[in-house]
């Protein structure tokens, strides 16, 4: 018999494996997630976790001619951009625990406990993915910006820093759900 104490960990699980596909598929794929937009010689170019407006979805990246100059396309700011892959990791450990979440749901309190383990260990990834990503494109934003053109944040920014808080919020709640009721109630006759 399955118990409702891994019901929250289960919520928050589901909420951050959306959030977090949501910024996986930012652009050069879904051009309207982005995590850096800037406005450079009339283009308009947004940046994502696999490229930017017109670049081929690819790990790692360097920016574009008309933004990047030899500070924004060095060795470190296209490590940068590797490191992204971690936001489609993350996301993936945040599913895994999602499913975990539902066999500690409906039937055994061990699956609450690894989803525990795997939304901690989201947690790692999406906290790691998040401070890179803010660096990367808050350093580039500035570059960008000192140079005359325009350069704003993207919503793909947000949505990593929601799923990092309800990642945050399935740890603790699927750890308090480990010590809920997982006992069948007998039936008085």
């Amino acid at each position: 018999m399955g118990a409702g104490a891994a019901a929250p960990g289960l919520f928050f699980t589901f909420a951050a494996t959306v959030l977090l596909i949501f910024a996986s598929v930012s652009s050069p794929t879904w051009e309207r997630i982005s995590f850096l937009n800037t406005n450079a010689n009339g283009g308009i170019t947004h940046f994502g976790v696999f490229g930017y407006t017109g670049s081929d979805t690819h790990i790692g990246y360097r920016f574009p001619g008309n933004i990047g100059d030899s500070r924004l396309n060095g060795t470190l700011f296209h490590n940068f951009t590797e490191v992204l892959i971690l936001i489609p990791i993350a996301a993936g450990l945040s599913g895994i625990a999602f499913i975990f979440g539902l066999c500690g749901f409906a039937y055994h309190r061990a699956g609450t406990v690894f989803m525990t383990l795997v939304s901690a260990l989201a947690l790692l990834a999406t906290l790691v993915a998040w401070v890179i990503e803010m660096v990367l494109f808050g350093v580039a934003r500035d570059h960008i910006r000192d140079r005359g053109f325009q350069a704003n944040f993207g919503n793909a920014n947000w949505l990593v820093l929601g799923a990092l808080v309800a990642l945050l919020l399935a740890f603790f709640t699927s750890a308090c759900g480990i010590f809920g009721s997982y006992r069948a109630k007998r039936a008085r006759y």
